[in-house]
């Protein structure tokens, strides 16, 4: 059974996870659409793709709407570490935030389905495991509210809470 070629558009396609996701992906014959504007993602990490005729790699920055036409998103755009997402507190909720909503705008237009990543630091947890009705343990005003607030506004448990 052949699976049915995609077009695919991977937010931070050129990040740690982004690359394995968009290496996976155009070795299923997917089309692949990589937006990056490489605040912390690579051309390196996605070298080896641009010479396949299935990937793209565009500079683009989620905070402004992007009009394409894809069939999926995976929404992966935002520094995850402490240093990179610190270093511009306001910018980094902006593309959790705004990226999130321009992503659902993008998805929602061209009738795409759309995965939002939400890749946290380790923590203790408690409870552990946590069940969906869990809200968090956020510090709104520390060193990571830039990070841990844009990712919760933007989470789709947070939308079901609502």
């Amino acid at each position: 059974m052949r699976t049915v070629q995609k077009r695919i558009l991977v937010t931070g396609g050129a990040g740690f996870l982004g690359s394995h996701l968009c290496d996976r992906l155009c070795a299923q014959g997917h089309d692949v659409l990589c937006v990056d504007n490489y605040f912390t993602g690579r051309k390196a990490n996605i070298a080896q793709l641009l010479h396949e005729s299935n990937f793209e790699a565009m500079r683009h920055d989620v905070t402004h709407p992007l009009f394409v036409e894809v069939d999926e998103i995976y929404n992966l755009a935002c520094p995850a570490s402490p240093i990179h997402y610190q270093f511009d507190p306001v910018q980094t909720t902006k593309t959790s935030v705004i990226g999130a909503i321009n992503m659902l705008g993008l998805a929602k237009r061209v009738k795409a389905k759309i995965c939002k990543l939400d890749v946290r630091g380790v923590r203790r947890p408690d409870p552990a495991p946590q069940p969906e009705s869990y809200r968090g343990n956020v510090n709104p005003i520390g060193p990571r509210a830039c990070y841990d607030e844009g990712k919760s506004f933007a989470s789709p448990s947070a939308a079901r809470k609502k």
